[in-house]
Parts: C-alpha cells; structure tokens; sequence
C-alpha cells in the first residue's frame, strides 16, 4: 500500500484512536485497488468479506427489487462503506458501483472484527460511526415520509448550494440518478424542476441556479432533525 494512504486512513473518525500497533496490523492485510467507472464493488446478499474505504472517486449505493433500483446514498472520499455489515458479519443490504475511476482500500472483514474486541478507540469509534449512519438513516426515512416529491427536491438544492456556498452550482449526479435518490420517476423530477421556477430555480442542463433563496427556503421550510448532516 503507497505510504499515502495509510495516513489518510488513520486521519478518519474510525481509525483516529487506534493503537498504532492495531492500526498497523489491520494495515498489514489490506490492499488497495483502482476500478474503472461503473465497475460493481459489492452485491446486495453477499457476505462481507471487506471494509471498504473510497480515497479517490465516487461509489454508489443501491437496491433493487421487482425490476425496480432505487440510489441510497453516494459515499466520497474519504469514508467507509459498508460499517454495519462488517462488525455484524451478515449480508450487504445494499449494492455499490463505481460513478468514476476509484481508487478503493479493502479491508478484512475478519480482521476489523477482531480488533474490535481489543481495541477501545476503534469500538467507541465503530459506534460513533454506527450512531451517525443510524441517524441519517431517519433523516432520510422522515425526507420521504413527511414531504412531497416537491419540498424533497427543494430541499435537496438548498442543501447542495450550501455546500457548494453559492446559488449557483452543477449537480453532481445525472438527472436519473437525482430522481431515484429522491424517490421520484425521471419524468416527475423533469416536472418538479418547472414548478420550482416560480421560487427561483432556474436549470440549464446539469447547472442549477437559485435566483431569490429566501423565497425558495420560504417553500422548502428546511429543518435541522431532516437536512442537518451534523446533528
């Protein structure tokens, strides 16, 4: 493994606390590995054989059932997927794919269990991480529930010109993708974007710009128990 990465690895959360000899050990049996863009990593049933950890790209987390798929979330480096799976040796409830050339650490399973009954950092931590995913979870769970497909997507932009800081920005997933995250057919999205118009939403392509946020916050009335990554 290239110098580099393991100190980006011990950077995360996760890892932060660890015995530098725990640390190493776990280092000692993982590799790492390029993947080119929509490359499948992991398939929903199998058996977590690997942590894995995205240091470069962007992977996708998705489900199908019935001839229907539906996008999760997108992990960015540097973090984990899938945590729950690992410390609970039970099958992947999720798939992911590669959006883009990746370049991912894979770690034994097997081997971040058994540091997890010896090292207290890295348990504290594992549940700190889990207690986060969890929450997140109802986040999104109250995002589906309590709003509509327009307040969803509303919400949506204003959390993404906040990260972005400006009013204008490029999504950074196809239309397609954006519509399955929000539980929204292509063609409702398309129609969602046009009636956002009247508060000041105006797209060209990939490109969003936000011309009166007020009016748009107005609508969207974002809350921090939904949108609030941090709490």
């Amino acid at each position: 493994m290239p110098e580099s990465y393991p100190n980006e690895i011990r950077s995360l959360a996760l890892f932060a606390g660890m015995e530098q000899e725990n640390f190493e050990a776990l280092m000692r049996g993982s590799y790492v590995q390029n993947f080119p863009p929509h490359v499948e990593l992991i398939t929903e049933g199998d058996t977590p054989d690997f942590l894995h950890i995205v240091v470069s790209g962007s992977v996708d987390l998705f489900s199908k059932w019935n001839g229907r798929e539906t996008s999760l979330a997108t992990v960015h480096p540097v973090s984990t997927f899938i945590l729950a799976a690992t410390v609970k040796n039970l099958p992947y409830l999720m798939s992911a794919r590669t959006l883009e050339k990746s370049r991912i650490v894979l770690v034994p399973s097997e081997d971040a269990r058994a540091l997890f009954d010896v090292d207290n950092a890295f348990a504290r931590a594992i549940v700190t991480e889990l207690s986060q995913c969890y929450r997140a979870v109802v986040k999104n769970t109250k995002d589906l529930k309590l709003r509509t497909s327009l307040e969803r997507l509303a919400n949506y932009l204003l959390r993404q010109s906040k990260r972005a800081e400006s009013n204008a920005f490029d999504l950074t997933m196809e239309k397609r993708r954006l519509a399955s995250f929000l539980g929204m057919t292509p063609e409702n999205l398309s129609r969602a974007f046009k009636s956002l118009e009247p508060y000041g939403v105006r797209v060209q392509g990939n490109h969003i710009e936000i011309t009166d946020c007020e009016d748009l916050t107005r609508f969207a009335k974002p809350s921090p128990f939904i949108d609030d990554n941090r709490a």
